[in-house]
């Protein structure tokens, strides 16, 4: 149903856009010096339209059309990076709200002096996995650092995860022989009932030793669910790893993506840049992009992927 759902309004949209289109080619013919100013105010909002849904079209793949799971981990670096991770959520967050989508904090771990060590946010919109997935990887900053009193340049990394959201209990099935399943206290704000009951949730996938938490909410049961919807995530997203190292070891060119090489990198000293290390685009107004300004980023690389997606599509054909 809500794949139905989706067909309709994305069919709907395209009907409207063609009535548009229509509508501005009859306004043209009138050649009214008076409309001239309405028309070409609409033929600009008529050409972002289809930018934006060609990037749409970009997104082909499973689960791209799907709600996302945003993970942001520091690295090494302490404090430098715990605020890193900040800044990066803030983008995020900022970037979600701009689309219209909405965000729910699942779990964090905030930062003993400042930031945060790692959080993960539930992000509901629209191909909002295809639009995120461009975002996987290890994000670099250099900076002055506002934590050291000799103001020295730090370089700080952060690892940011991007998991597709299941919605289907057949793509992963979860035995209860296979999870081990622990409470405790939240060790984050909340209030009373936070803190005094054992409200937050660790779940361990025994098969696989993966471990998943989740402590935000107040209720033990919506930690629980929360918690199960981000394991089925981290699972598929197991076992999409598995499909691609097989394809990639089929074609022989195959280079795992170890921590350290990042995807980007954010430089704030001696002079502001922000460049993508995969398509090399860049730009100069860093802080825009931290405000969430981050969908040039995003439109690149998806169509760099364009060509690598065809390749596998072939191999596995």
């Amino acid at each position: 149903m809500r794949q139905l759902a989706r067909l309709r309004r994305d069919v709907e949209s395209w009907h409207q856009l063609r009535q548009r289109v229509v509508d501005a080619r009859d306004l043209a013919e009138l050649d009214d010096e008076g409309l001239r100013s309405e028309l070409e105010l609409e033929l600009e909002q008529l050409g972002s339209e289809i930018d934006r849904r060609e990037t749409r079209a970009l997104l082909s793949e499973p689960y791209d059309a799907e709600d996302a799971i945003l993970a942001i981990h520091a690295g090494a670096g302490g404090t430098d990076s715990q605020d890193w991770a900040a800044m990066l959520q803030r983008m995020y967050l900022r970037w979600i709200e701009a689309k219209g989508f909405e965000a729910n904090v699942l779990d964090q771990s905030d930062g003993e002096e400042a930031g945060i060590k790692s959080t993960m946010i539930g992000v509901s919109g629209d191909h909002a996995y295809g639009l995120l997935k461009a975002e996987k990887g290890v994000h670099r900053l250099v900076r002055l650092s506002p934590f050291d009193s000799a103001k020295r340049r730090h370089t700080s990394f952060a690892l940011v995860e991007i998991l597709p959201q299941v919605e289907s209990d057949d793509e992963i099935e979860l035995n209860a022989s296979d999870l081990r399943i622990d409470t405790y206290r939240s060790a984050g704000a909340g209030g009373q009932n936070v803190q005094k009951n054992e409200t937050a949730i660790r779940i361990t996938h025994l098969p696989t030793g993966l471990v998943v938490t989740c402590q935000n909410e107040r209720s033990q049961t919506q930690n629980k669910e929360n918690a199960l919807r981000v394991l089925k995530a981290r699972l598929l997203d197991l076992k999409q790893q598995q499909q691609a190292d097989a394809i990639d070891e089929i074609r022989g060119d195959y280079i795992k993506a170890e921590w350290g090489s990042q995807i980007r990198s954010y430089i704030l000293h001696p002079y502001q840049m922000v460049k993508d290390h995969r398509t090399d685009y860049e730009v100069g107004n860093a802080n825009g992009v931290l405000d969430g300004d981050i969908d040039d980023f995003i439109e690149s690389y998806l169509r760099s992927t364009i060509g690598k997606h065809a390749g596998k599509n072939s191999i596995s054909a």
